[in-house]
């Protein structure tokens, strides 16, 4: 392949493009080698085949690593998941699967997985990790999504039986203090700790530890894209994730930090420490990471994400992601991702007279961001 061709190629997809297509082409020979570093030096990003990914530069990895100091530092290496598969229902087009797997060496969590029909080993499908919202209903988690439950929604969040029928394999686990997860006895003691005092029991355990609850979180999201992509169904190159409310807060603090997710969607959930301060509004836990307004703030972290493809909506009304801030941060958000040469990746929709909740619209932009980048 000549030089030209693959100035071409780059420009044609950006950084979005898988980069083994030009290691691959370039590879091949000495001659090509040369035309590789004559490439390499005409950008101001580095190539990565250990990650699939374009380097960021000096600067965004400087923020990354600060980052990562504030949220309690680097993750632990992965133990073995040890996965099993509890039971299988058949649904209405797909496999209701309730799996459990180790996310920490002592601990074991449970998920709903849910695989359309026709999906297998031989006719694999793009897979989405599915994260669940808060609105205070810690009894109920991963069961929303999956479809098993709804109490105060109805089908609104059922979006992980949405995206199975749409052709994904999904996955719907607990966050911590929710769902099979709300609980927390200690033998010896009658105290249980359950809803919001499990939660600011969690968060103040964290803090104490020199960690806050969204490392925690973010440790145990790594632990859903390790099992789904260890699914014989799923294609591994063609990862997401979706959530709403407190679980679009979990897809924007997972995206700076996990390489195999391709796409990923956020609603109804960003706001800001100064919007935080300016309206006086107490928000859930994971939105808070120690240190952090020193160096920036929440779409700082967002804008880490680059240059994965990232769509975020929100509603004009809505109160926990208080408009004026999230209006003044969807152009900072969207430079970031012009550094990195992928200003296409980012997009954003606010629906006027709308609040915390999925409209038709807003579902509407979350399938047609997943078809673009997971299917296509």
């Amino acid at each position: 392949m000549e030089l030209g061709s693959i100035q071409m190629l780059f420009k044609k997809e950006s950084v979005q493009m898988g980069m083994d297509q030009i290691f691959d082409a370039v590879s091949t020979s000495r001659r090509n080698f040369l035309i590789y570093a004559s490439l390499a030096s005409m950008f101001p990003i580095q190539f990565s085949r250990a990650n699939n990914m374009i380097d960021a530069s000096p600067d965004v990895e400087n923020k990354r690593k600060i980052l990562q100091k504030c949220l309690g530092g680097p993750w632990p290496e992965a133990v073995s998941l040890d996965a099993k598969v509890e039971k299988t229902e058949q649904k209405d087009g797909y496999q209701l699967i309730r799996v459990n797997y180790l996310v920490e060496p002592t601990e074991r969590i449970a998920a709903w997985l849910l695989i359309p029909d026709k999906v297998d080993a031989k006719n694999k499908v793009p897979g989405i990790c599915l994260w669940h919202q808060h609105a205070g209903q810690y009894d109920v988690g991963k069961d929303e999504p999956a479809g098993v439950r709804s109490p105060n929604f109805g089908k609104m969040h059922m979006t992980g039986v949405a995206l199975a029928k749409e052709g994904y394999v999904v996955l719907c686990p607990d966050a911590a203090g929710f769902g099979e997860r709300n609980n927390r006895i200690v033998p010896g003691s009658k105290k249980v700790l359950k809803g919001g005092e499990l939660e600011r029991f969690l968060f103040g355990k964290y803090v104490t530890e020199g960690k806050c609850l969204a490392w925690k979180n973010i440790l145990d999201m790594k632990r859903a894209v390790d099992y789904i992509s260890s699914r014989p169904e799923v294609i591994p190159q063609k990862l997401g994730c979706y959530g709403h409310s407190m679980g679009s807060t979990h897809t924007w603090q997972i995206g700076p930090w996990e390489p195999r997710l391709k796409a990923l969607v956020g609603n109804c959930c960003m706001p800001t420490y100064q919007a935080m301060e300016r309206t006086n509004l107490l928000h859930c836990f994971p939105n808070y990471v120690p240190g952090w307004k020193a160096h920036g703030d929440i779409p700082d972290i967002v804008g880490l994400i680059a240059p994965k493809p990232l769509h975020l909506n929100f509603g004009e009304t809505d109160d926990g992601s208080p408009i004026q801030e999230v209006k003044a941060a969807m152009p900072l958000i969207k430079k970031a991702y012009e550094d990195m040469n992928a200003g296409d990746n980012f997009s954003w929709f606010i629906e006027e007279k709308t609040g915390h909740v999925l409209s038709d619209e807003m579902w509407k932009r979350t399938k047609a961001h997943f078809a673009k980048h997971l299917k296509s």
